[in-house]
């Protein structure tokens, strides 16, 4: 017979809720770690007293008490295992694995019977149902009636809250059957009574969740915090463990407890409470016991006189009482020497301590990662910077965590902890030349990020070299060509879409000019309508019709702040994906509706564009006809200017020098002052050059009269 039985995907009734997780069988005893939160039942096989084998609602259940009066219940299991899990008692537990069935009969009268810390309800002699009592939060009497209140389960949808039980009256004297049955409940319950005094209070200590300053009163079963506005007691058996984390500063120190269930105040969940000390501060303590009762309860771990740290007297006290390691970071250092990492997590900036088995990041919100629960993890490049990267993890329940924002400098110390601690890299492919179907973190890894920006820099070097050199050589040819060869370099600097192509054209260019002088008019008259090209563009007019939106951004835009209310805190890329997610599920008439409304918007807007372009056609045809009447109107200012520039030829001819300069001089100042547009000017340098001939011929003739 093999000497361990492993069990996958066993569930374990905790307070009212099945946390799934695997259990394993072995000489030693019985092994338990759950799934969720990592905690781990170790049961010694010379504890164990009795073990049950029954149908309940997952399958078939093993139910096992200890000498000591705990309970522990494990469903999950098929019909077939019966035998081998009887054999295996039988052999290395010396214990009959008995079939006891529950009675389902339906009656609701029998006998209460105490046993451990459960209470069972049988008729006759199957149980009916059974009451773990530390599920019971308050016990209270009436004349005939106790009445068991339960603690609310956060886990399932429906929680039992309150069951009574009808005590009938007895003949026995002296002996009241209902307080009887009251303490019986109240011997095993976890009922939080605050008696007798606190065995020491810490005073106004810095909690950050939850925030405020806090007196910590310290009880031998619970922890009492005391504020100005909310008051929480946490019962030790809630703390899974204890973190002494250092700040980056090296000056203070994180204090955190890790609590399952967690405490509530209104609608939030305190998983974590994490207390912030400065290493500064000092205190001597003075535990409210005598010096045997402190060397017997805890053995040393304690003395009644104590003084050093706060910190230390915090953590020192919390780990005697509730009997947990303290979790330190191990052997990572940071790039500055830091046993933590800044990042950012959601919306909030904090540190992330990676530990020798997962990771912790605080404060807000706090979040712990077994290394035991990770799938893989990623480096992935920062979206808004190339001087950090994000880090990524994915639990094999498939949740996931980035931390961004985290220097460059830290890279290689991260991945080589996460190498050392042989955690999947999900993008490690990439260095060993693996093919993926995505290239989406390609240049993610240190080595090729820098080996990336190498390589931009050295094309960014040949570039301005490059343009360095046929700057200077255009320079040397441009300089016998005044106009034309500036005005070309000057629009390739302008535009800079390739510069060394820019420069080598105008070189070409002056080459041609020198050959071709002639060509050098064309060249300015080509300029003129270049500065008037950014004047021809048009923007995007104010008034015009905006487009539709699709049927998905409708949604959106109507299902936002319920999103945002259902995930409070919920960053803007999270609800983009949560919004993607609700609309692939959303039912195909769902989807219909709204295909529906952006028809209707997709015809809105076509009509409105139609509206829209009659009136600017409208627009046009009026803006047309204005300019047709300004320049008909420029035509008679130039006809009035010439017949005044024929008039005082007329006047001026018995001096002929005179006259012609003077007629000159008035036909190109007219022509300057009343033409506005390019076009006039050219009709006027051509008039000039047609007419300025005559004059000087008829001067002379009438100068030799």
């Amino acid at each position: 017979m093999a000497d361990t039985l492993e069990f996958n995907e066993i569930y374990q009734e905790v307070k009212g809720s099945m946390n799934d997780g695997r259990l394993r069988l072995s000489r030693q005893g019985v092994i338990f770690k759950n799934s969720k939160t990592g905690k781990v039942d170790n049961i010694q096989a010379s504890e164990l007293a009795e073990g049950v084998w029954r149908r309940v609602a997952l399958g078939h259940g093993l139910k096992l008490l200890t000498k000591n009066g705990h309970v522990y219940k494990y469903d999950g299991f098929r019909e077939s295992e019966f035998d081998k899990l009887s054999d295996f008692f039988k052999a290395h537990y010396c214990l009959e694995l008995m079939e006891k069935d529950l009675c389902v009969k339906g009656w609701n009268w029998g006998t209460v019977r105490f046993g451990g810390q459960l209470l069972s309800f049988d008729i006759g002699e199957q149980p009916v149902f059974e009451i773990p009592l530390s599920n019971v939060s308050q016990c209270t009497t009436g004349k005939n009636e106790v009445t068991l209140e339960f603690h609310q389960n956060d886990d399932a949808e429906v929680s039992l809250m309150e069951v009574r039980f009808y005590v009938p009256p007895t003949q026995e004297d002296g002996v009241d059957p209902v307080e009887a049955f009251a303490q019986n409940v109240l011997s095993k319950a976890d009922v939080i009574q605050a008696t007798g005094d606190a065995i020491c209070i810490f005073r106004e200590l810095q909690c950050l969740t939850p925030r405020g300053r806090y007196d910590i009163r310290i009880y031998p079963t619970f922890l009492h915090l005391h504020g100005k506005t909310f008051d929480y007691k946490i019962p030790y058996t809630t703390v899974l463990r204890l973190f002494l984390l250092p700040h980056k500063d090296q000056r203070q120190m994180f204090f955190v407890i890790s609590l399952d269930p967690p405490i509530k105040q209104g609608q939030t969940r305190y998983h974590f409470l994490i207390l912030l000390f400065s290493k500064d501060e000092d205190i001597s303590l003075t535990l409210n016991m005598n010096e045997e009762e402190v060397e017997k309860r805890f053995e040393g771990r304690l003395t009644k006189n104590m003084s050093g740290s706060l910190y230390e007297m915090v953590s020192r006290v919390m780990k005697a009482l509730v009997n947990r390691k303290i979790t330190v970071p191990g052997n990572f250092q940071g790039h500055s020497g830091a046993q933590c990492i800044t990042c950012s997590y959601k919306a909030s900036s904090g540190l992330l301590y990676p530990l020798e088995r997962g990771f912790i990041y605080v404060h807000k919100p706090p979040v712990h990662i077994r290394f035991d629960e990770i799938s893989f993890v990623n480096f992935a490049r920062g979206t808004t910077t190339t001087r950090s990267f994000d880090f990524e993890i994915e639990t094999k329940q498939g949740t996931q965590y980035t931390f961004s924002s985290i220097e460059r400098e830290e890279y290689g110390k991260l991945f080589d902890f996460v190498n050392a601690k042989k955690l999947n890299i999900k993008n490690r492919g990439l260095k060993e030349g693996m093919k993926q179907s995505y290239d989406e973190y390609a240049d993610s890894d240190e080595d090729q990020h820098d080996a990336y920006l190498e390589r931009m820099k050295e094309e960014g070097k040949i570039r301005e070299e490059n343009a360095n050199d046929s700057s200077d050589g255009s320079g040397e040819e441009t300089d016998s060509s005044f106009n034309p060869g500036e005005e070309d370099d000057d629009v390739a600097e302008e535009f800079d879409s390739n510069a060394s192509a820019s420069s080598s054209s105008g070189d070409g260019d002056s080459d041609r000019d020198d050959k071709k002088p002639a060509k050098r008019a064309k060249i300015v008259k080509d300029r003129k309508p270049r500065k008037k090209q950014p004047e021809s563009k048009k923007g995007k007019d104010p008034n015009a019709p905006k487009r539709p939106m699709s049927a998905y951004m409708l949604w959106l835009n109507a299902s936002r702040e319920k999103i945002k209310s259902d995930h409070p805190g919920i960053s803007i890329t999270d609800l983009s994906k949560k919004a993607g997610e609700l609309w692939k599920a959303m039912s195909k008439e769902k989807k219909e509706e709204w295909d529906r409304k952006a028809e209707d918007a997709r015809r809105d807007y076509e009509k409105a564009m139609k509206e829209y372009s009659v009136g600017s056609k409208a627009d046009s045809h009026r803006g047309e006809r204005s300019k047709k009447k300004k320049k008909k109107q420029e035509k008679q200012v130039k006809g009035k200017g010439d017949k005044k520039g024929a008039t005082s030829k007329s006047s001026s001819s018995k001096s002929p020098a005179k006259g012609m300069s003077d007629s000159f001089k008035s036909k190109e100042f007219v022509s300057s002052d009343e033409s506005s547009s390019a076009e006039s000017k050219k009709e006027d340098s051509e008039e000039e050059g047609a007419a300025s001939p005559p004059p000087s011929s008829e001067d002379s003739a009438s100068g030799s009269d």
